[in-house]
C-alpha cells in the first residue's frame, strides 16, 4: 500500500489559493481551469479533487471529467503521480525555490445524457466549484482560503450565494471564501436571466435567480411570486431563525440542461420543466422542490448529523442519519409547501396519498430491509438505476422518513390535546442561534432528548422500531392518527394525472404492476405483482393488448374489462423476442386517494394550515 495521505489538520493554510475558470466554450461543454496554489515547503505535496459531495451523500466527485492537467512550478512543468488507491488525489514534488504551483486541467463536462447530467447548454450552464478544483492535502477545508474568479459569455445573467468583488471585461472576481463555502455555492448563469427579491425589505436578502431555455419562460405574474415569497415568511414562522446573511435560490426552467435539486447552506440548485410558471396549474408536482431545497438550509446544513459533517471534502462521509436530514426535510417540505399556498391542501394531501400507496403497497421490500440500512444506498447505488426498485428498495429515508415524521407529529398533537407538535421541535431543534451558520452537529441520542423536551415519551424506542428495525407493517399510523386513510379507486387524483404528464409516464402499480414511458417501455415492474408473475421486467415493451395496436386507453380498457374474468393479454417485445403475457388480473384500475375518517380530528388540516 501507499503512503498515507497527510491527514487534514485544523490550522490555517499559508496562502490563498486563485481559482480562475473560463466558462465560454458552450459549442464544446468544457470549462477551462487555471488555479495558482501557494506550497507551503519544498517537497512531496499531494492535491486532492473533492470526492465526497455534501447532499449527494456519495463519493461522486466528477473525477471521469478531468482532462489535461498540467502541473508547473517556477513556469516549469512537474511531473505529478495519482494516487493508486485514492484516485482522488495527485502526488507532486515541489521543486526548491517555488512560491506556487500553476495548475490548469478542462472540466469537459457532458455532451450527453449518458455521460452523466448536462450542466452546459447554449443557453444556460450550472458552475459547481468543486468540479473545477484541487486542494491541498493535510488542512480542515474551511481553513483554505479561495480567491474565484469566473469568465462567463458575453451578456449573461448570474446567481450564486458568492459576493461578487468585480465584474471587469467580462471577469467576475468573487470575495475570497474558504474552500468549504466556495464548493457550498454554486452557479447558475445564462442568456435569459431573471431575479426576483423574495423578502423585500427583510432582515436578510433572500432572491430567486431563475435561468431560462427561452425569454418567455420568464414571464412569471404577481400571485406567483407572492406564493414563492409566502414559503420565505412561512418558514420564518416555523423556525423563527435564519442561519444566513443571504441566500440564493438557483432555478432553472429547462429541458436541456440535467435536473438537480441539491441543497446548500445559503443557495440551493434547482431544476425543473420549462413551463413552471407558464402552465401553473398542470405543474403542482414540481412545486415541492424549493420548499424542499430551501427548508435544507436548517435541516442538513445547519444541523448536519455528525458522521455526516466532514473536514475536508475527501474524509469519507456516513449516512446513518439521513431519515433526519432528508426524511425530516421531506415532511417540512410538504408542510412548507401547503402553508405558502404553492400547494394546496388538496394537492398535498394527493400527493401524501401516493407515497402512503408506495410504502403501503409498493415496497415489498419492507419485509426484510430497514429504513437505516437505505442510507447506504447513495454510496451503494450512487443513484444509478437498479432493477427492482420495489424489491431492493432504494433511497426510501426520504419518503418512508417522512410518514415517520407524521406519525411522530400526529403523536405528539394527539398526546398534547393539541398544545404541542413537531414544530415545536422544529424551532428548538434547528431554529437555535439565530443568525450562526457555522455548522452544529447531532446524534441519534440528540434527536431523541429534544423531542423528549417537546414531549416526553420513548422516543428511542418509537424510533429503533420505525427506523433501525425491519417494519413490515405499512407505515400509516400517523395519517390515520391524522384523520385520513388510504383507499384506491378507478379514477386517478389530478396530482397523479400532473405527476404522469411531466414524467411522461403511464402508472400502473396499484393494477398490473408496472409504470411505462412514451415509448411504451416498463421502466418499473412491482415485486410479486401480476406483471411481476406474469414474467415481465423494466426494459419490456409493450406492443399490443388483447391483439389490437398498443394505445394507453386500450389497455385501461382491458383492465377494466377483465373484472370481467378475461385476462389482460399483451404482446410484449424482449429485445429480439416476441412472446404474448396473459396478466390474470381482476381488480380494475387502482389509484391511491386518501379519504376521511368520519368522526376523527382533522389533524393533516391543522398542520398544513399556515402559520399567522
Amino acid at each position: 500500500m501507499p503512503p498515507p495521505i497527510a491527514a487534514p489538520q485544523d490550522v490555517a493554510f499559508p496562502g490563498v489559493l486563485r481559482l480562475d475558470v473560463d466558462a465560454t466554450d458552450l459549442d464544446r461543454r468544457i470549462f477551462r481551469v487555471k488555479e495558482t496554489i501557494p506550497v507551503p515547503r519544498a517537497g512531496p505535496m499531494t492535491l486532492l479533487y473533492p470526492a465526497w459531495l455534501p447532499g449527494n451523500h456519495s463519493p461522486s466527485g466528477p473525477l471521469d471529467k478531468v482532462a489535461g492537467l498540467i502541473v508547473r512550478a517556477n513556469g516549469q512543468p512537474i511531473a505529478w503521480t495519482r494516487d493508486p488507491v485514492n484516485v482522488f488525489a495527485f502526488h507532486v514534488d515541489v521543486p526548491q525555490g517555488a512560491a506556487a504551483l500553476d495548475v490548469e486541467f478542462q472540466y469537459v463536462s457532458p455532451t450527453a445524457t449518458d455521460q452523466g447530467r448536462v450542466v452546459m447548454t447554449p443557453e444556460m450552464l450550472n458552475l459547481q466549484w468543486n468540479a473545477v478544483a484541487l486542494y491541498p492535502a493535510g488542512y480542515f477545508t474551511r481553513r483554505i482560503q479561495v480567491d474565484p474568479s469566473v469568465r462567463l459569455p458575453a451578456g449573461w445573467g448570474f446567481g450564486a450565494a458568492l459576493e461578487t468583488a468585480s465584474t471587469v471585461a467580462g471577469v467576475t472576481r468573487f470575495k475570497p471564501v474558504g474552500f468549504d463555502t466556495l464548493v457550498d455555492s454554486p452557479m447558475f448563469a445564462g442568456r435569459y436571466f431573471k431575479q426576483i427579491d423574495l423578502d423585500p425589505g427583510g432582515r436578510s436578502p433572500v432572491r430567486l435567480n431563475i435561468v431560462a431555455d427561452r425569454p418567455e419562460l420568464l414571464e412569471i405574474k404577481p400571485e406567483q411570486v407572492e406564493l414563492h415569497r409566502a414559503l420565505i415568511r412561512q418558514a420564518d414562522r416555523l423556525y423563527g431563525a435564519r442561519h444566513y446573511d443571504h441566500y440564493d435560490m438557483l432555478l432553472a426552467l429547462t429541458e436541456r440542461m440535467g435536473g438537480i435539486g441539491l441543497e446548500h447552506h445559503r443557495s440551493s440548485e434547482n431544476g425543473t420543466t420549462p413551463d413552471y410558471f407558464t402552465e401553473w396549474a398542470r405543474n403542482a408536482p414540481a412545486r415541492n422542490l424549493l420548499p424542499h431545497e430551501y427548508n435544507h438550509s436548517w435541516d442538513g446544513k445547519y444541523r448536519r448529523p455528525a458522521d455526516l459533517w466532514t473536514p475536508t471534502f475527501n474524509v469519507p462521509m456516513r449516512d446513518s442519519l439521513l431519515w433526519v436530514y432528508e426524511g425530516q426535510d421531506q415532511y417540512w417540505g410538504y408542510v412548507l409547501g401547503a402553508r405558502s399556498g404553492l400547494n394546496t391542501v388538496q394537492q398535498t394531501l394527493d400527493a401524501l396519498a401516493s407515497t402512503a400507496a408506495a410504502y403501503s403497497d409498493g415496497r415489498p421490500g419492507r419485509k426484510w430491509r430497514s429504513v437505516e440500512d437505505t442510507t447506504n444506498d447513495p454510496i451503494i447505488a450512487q443513484r444509478r438505476p437498479i432493477p427492482w426498485l420495489s424489491w431492493q428498495r432504494s433511497e426510501d429515508y426520504y419518503s418512508e422518513g417522512q410518514l415517520v415524521w407524521l406519525d411522530a407529529d400526529t403523536l405528539i398533537r394527539e398526546k398534547s390535546g393539541g398544545k404541542k407538535s413537531l414544530d415545536d421541535f422544529a424551532r428548538a431543534f434547528f431554529g437555535m442561534n439565530d443568525g450562526s451558520w457555522t455548522e452544529l452537529t447531532y446524534t441519534f441520542d440528540d434527536v431523541v432528548a429534544a423531542l423528549n423536551q417537546v414531549m416526553p415519551y420513548d422516543w428511542a424506542g418509537f424510533l429503533t422500531a420505525r427506523i433501525r428495525q425491519v417494519a413490515p407493517e405499512p407505515p400509516l399510523a400517523g395519517l390515520a392518527r391524522g384523520g385520513y386513510r388510504l383507499v384506491y379507486t378507478d379514477k386517478p387524483t389530478e396530482f397523479w394525472k400532473d405527476n404522469e404528464a411531466s414524467r411522461k409516464i403511464v402508472d400502473l402499480t396499484y393494477s398490473l404492476g408496472l409504470v411505462l414511458n412514451r415509448e411504451t417501455t416498463l421502466t418499473s415492474v412491482l415485486w410479486d405483482s401480476p406483471a411481476f408473475k406474469a414474467g415481465l421486467t423494466v426494459g419490456d415493451k409493450i406492443v399490443a393488448v388483447n391483439g389490437i395496436a398498443y394505445d394507453t386507453e386500450r389497455l385501461k380498457e382491458a383492465i377494466t374489462a377483465a373484472k370481467g374474468g378475461q385476462p389482460v393479454s399483451l404482446l410484449v417485445k424482449d429485445g429480439d423476442h416476441y412472446r404474448t403475457v396473459a396478466i390474470d388480473y381482476r381488480d380494475g384500475l387502482r389509484y391511491p386517494r386518501l379519504e376521511r375518517i368520519p368522526g376523527t380530528p382533522d389533524r393533516l388540516a391543522a398542520i398544513y394550515a399556515p402559520r399567522k
